[in-house]
């Protein structure tokens, strides 16, 4: 029997075969660490407690790939995980976390507002927002920045499963609204790594932006 608060006992039969395979490869904490700049790569990107290791295992159908912790800001490098050659997932750190040091979180900001603006490998940005707090000012500041370069960005409204249908629809509509007036282009999807609800759709974008 499926277990329904054990998300690896949804996932075999949900995220598509290819990115079953992904494999940790290397973690960055310096523009100069990068691999090289070729290829293709997609980035999960949203604030700390967001959901985004969570969504990376529930894609590839791998309970353990990204570590999950309820505790904010435990992803504190850029972690690439290489689906085949010449394609990678790429798990940011998470931002907003008040408890992370300054000092850190500045390297972090400038780290990854490096990363989307050069990386010419980038093809799209996943951006995770939890449902019940959508679009928060440091959201939009990254989609800014998406904006400059002229990234493409898909929206997963994570943790659906905390609201009721309605409700989640609701805050879907007012987000895909508020999206299509100050972000055009970026579109948006309900997600839920528990139901695994939405698994299908993001493996879809993920497909178009590896070019599979």
């Amino acid at each position: 029997m499926r277990n329904p608060s054990d998300p690896s006992s949804i996932q075999s039969g949900s995220a598509a075969h290819r990115y079953r395979a992904a494999r940790f490869s290397n973690s960055v904490n310096a523009f100069s660490q990068l691999p090289p700049d070729t290829g293709r790569e997609v980035a999960f990107a949203g604030r700390s407690n967001a959901g985004k290791s969570s969504a990376l295992n529930l894609l590839t159908g791998q309970r353990g790939l990204a570590r999950t912790s309820k505790t904010p800001g435990r992803t504190q490098l850029l972690n690439f995980f290489l689906v085949e050659p010449q394609r990678f997932l790429v798990d940011l750190p998470g931002y907003g976390y008040a408890r992370v040091p300054e000092p850190i979180r500045q390297h972090w900001r400038v780290l990854v507002e490096r990363y989307l603006r050069e990386r010419a490998s980038l093809r799209g940005l996943l951006l995770l927002m939890d449902v019940r707090h959508p679009l928060t000012e440091l959201d939009r500041q990254l989609l800014d920045g998406c904006a400059a370069r002229r990234l493409a960005a898909h929206v997963l409204l994570t943790k659906a499963d905390k609201l009721s249908r309605a409700r989640a629809a609701l805050a879907l509509r007012q987000l895909r609204g508020t999206l299509g007036t100050d972000f055009p282009g970026v579109t948006a999807q309900l997600f839920s790594a528990l139901s695994g609800a939405g698994v299908a759709e993001a493996c879809s974008r993920l497909d178009q932006w590896l070019d599979f």
